[in-house]
């Protein structure tokens, strides 16, 4: 009898287990789940980990902050809409729900790095889908079983009075679910984008965004679709225009043209005229996005030794053909740099300009920093290249590959004299970089270790050269995928941007920080912050992820 009573109890306990797991499944068809900005995850599996249904942060005034939402679900979402709430305190004070931004990230082809530099076919590499573009559109159909992720970010307005400010996310598939926020503001002040220290240079390439809009290249509307692109830039702290003086400055390694921006003519009579209205038209509408503090004018020692210009007396465009430091090569370029000299003081633009060359052999920078001196010592030069300790002083604007340092006492002086002294990765660097398969905190590392290093800032040289299908393939013919491009067409920004943004605002806050703590005479402050800083060296990151080193520091940062 009691055989047959177990039994019964046991059948009994199984069948309202299985009971159980039915309604589960019918009660619970969706997976919702705050997650780490530094995550990315497959699109067509459901995430392994316990949902997280809060956020929680802390953050500075005028500070821009962001996490991710993710969302999956065992059937189609025709429509998934989210919407916040203003986030409020106890005493009444609120930021607004307009200074919030919510964006759905999308899924592109991304490969390895396999090598880095060098000319690949698609079929020697690992390809892959990783999320990564952000569209910061109001709605989007979800596919059964396919995962969703989402951006959301919050501006905290300058003026915000500290304290905890809590709200609401609520997320709509059909029915709603409200998630909290929770938001710690600190008495901590983050200036605006335009006055921050950190030294951005992404490269800007205006015939990508003619060709991905399909509108005639230097037309109004070229100029209306590139405005958006430039105030994005703007608004992460860019101070660098990028200009070609001459016609593929960059031996067109690009999947579009790089013109020059000045024509070249060489008259009948021998003598040369540089048409210059469509460099100032330029330089002029890029300012008015919002960048404004250097012109970087491309290149004198270009990647091909080959130069373009209009032949009267031939009726056609030809190229000079010269070694640097030759004959034809110091007279076609001195006539047209005591020209350029000429204009850009008249434009009131040459104290902000200079010459800049990519990656070039010290002699040929050698004989250029004559050339361009003899004609004029106040000319100032930048070069993306090698640490060269014989021609540092001349270089103004000095950016240095990521396996260099600039000596600390040489950093001292440069820092003093207000030159940018900043490092840069490319296609050599398996890491840090910004490839849209490298983990999203590298981008937040770089920001921290140009403070720990006493860099000024970063360069890439490429913020939107983008490949022919960039919303769908991020990958390209000669270097690892997204290599060429940190933004998408759109514009949109992408998961690489915002948290190259971020590491730009934490490297703000240290310098905020470490001013603060000289003013004050606190050393001990100023010990426990070289303390943390000394974490960010490119051999620990070999042996430590770039999220864990990065996690750790932000959340010792966030209380001093």
């Amino acid at each position: 009898m009691k055989n047959i009573l177990l039994v019964f109890v046991l059948f009994a306990s199984l069948a309202t287990k299985a009971q159980n797991k039915v309604q589960t499944k019918k009660q619970n068809p969706l997976y919702i789940s705050f997650t780490s900005s530094n995550s990315r995850f497959a699109k067509d599996l459901k995430p392994a980990v316990s949902p997280t249904n809060n956020w929680e942060t802390t953050a500075w005034k005028g500070e821009k902050i962001h996490t991710q939402i993710l969302v999956w679900a065992d059937r189609d979402i025709a429509k998934l809409t989210l919407s916040i709430s203003d986030l409020k305190t106890k005493a009444g004070n609120q930021i607004t729900k307009a200074n919030a931004k919510i964006g759905f990230v999308q899924y592109v082809i991304t490969d390895e790095f396999g090598g880095g530099c060098g000319h690949r076919k698609p079929e020697d590499f690992k390809s892959s889908l990783v999320a990564d573009p952000i569209n910061w559109g109001s709605s989007i159909e979800v596919k059964k079983n396919n995962l969703q992720p989402i951006w959301l970010s919050i501006n905290i307005p300058a003026n915000t009075t500290a304290g905890q400010y809590k709200g609401i996310v609520t997320i709509n598939s059909g029915r709603k679910i409200s998630l909290p926020i929770v938001v710690n503001v600190l008495e901590h002040l983050l200036p605006s984008a335009d006055k921050w220290k950190f030294d951005l240079d992404l490269w800007q390439h205006p015939a990508a965004i003619a060709r991905v809009h399909k509108v005639e290249l230097w037309s109004k509307e070229h100029f209306e679709k590139m405005r958006p692109y430039y105030t994005m830039l703007a608004n992460a702290g860019q101070k660098s225009i990028t200009t070609s003086i001459m016609n593929e400055p960059w031996g067109h390694q690009t999947y579009d043209d790089f013109p020059s921006l000045i024509k070249w003519v060489k008259k009948k009579d021998g003598s040369w005229f540089y048409d210059y209205s469509l460099f100032d038209k330029y330089v002029s509408f890029v300012m008015s996005c919002g960048i404004t503090k250097r012109i970087n004018c491309y290149s004198m020692v270009p990647w091909k030794l080959s130069f373009q210009y209009y032949d009267e007396s031939l009726s056609k465009d030809t190229e000079l053909v010269a070694k640097i430091g030759s004959d034809e090569y110091n007279s076609f370029w001195s006539s047209m740099i005591k020209d350029f000299t000429k204009h850009l003081k008249e434009k009131g633009w040459f104290s902000i300009s200079t010459i800049a060359m990519d990656e070039r052999p010290m002699k040929d920078m050698q004989t250029v920093i004559k050339l361009l001196k003899d004609i004029d010592p106040n000319w100032k030069i930048a070069l993306a290249g090698n640490y060269h300790p014989e021609i540092e002083k001349d270089i103004f604007d000095y950016s240095i590959a990521s396996r260099f340092e600039f000596d600390a006492a040489i950093l001292k002086e440069r820092t003093a004299l207000g030159k940018p002294s900043t490092w840069y990765t490319c296609c050599e660097e398996n890491y840090p970089n910004g490839f849209t398969f490298s983990p999203p905190a590298e981008h937040v590392w770089m920001g921290w270790y140009a403070a720990a290093k006493g860099f000024t800032g970063y360069l890439r040289w490429a913020y939107n050269s983008w490949p022919q299908n960039p919303l769908t393939d991020s990958r390209f013919t000669a270097w690892p995928a997204g290599d060429t491009f940190q933004v998408y067409p759109g514009p949109m920004t992408s998961i690489r941007f915002e948290k190259l943004i971020e590491g730009i605002q934490d490297f703000e806050k240290i310098h905020i920080l470490q001013q603060g703590f000289k003013q004050s005479g606190n050393q001990a402050k100023i010990d426990e912050l070289n303390q943390l800083l000394s974490t960010f060296d490119l051999k620990m990151l070999k042996e430590i992820p770039s999220e864990k080193i990065v996690d750790e520091a932000k959340s010792k940062l966030k209380k001093f």
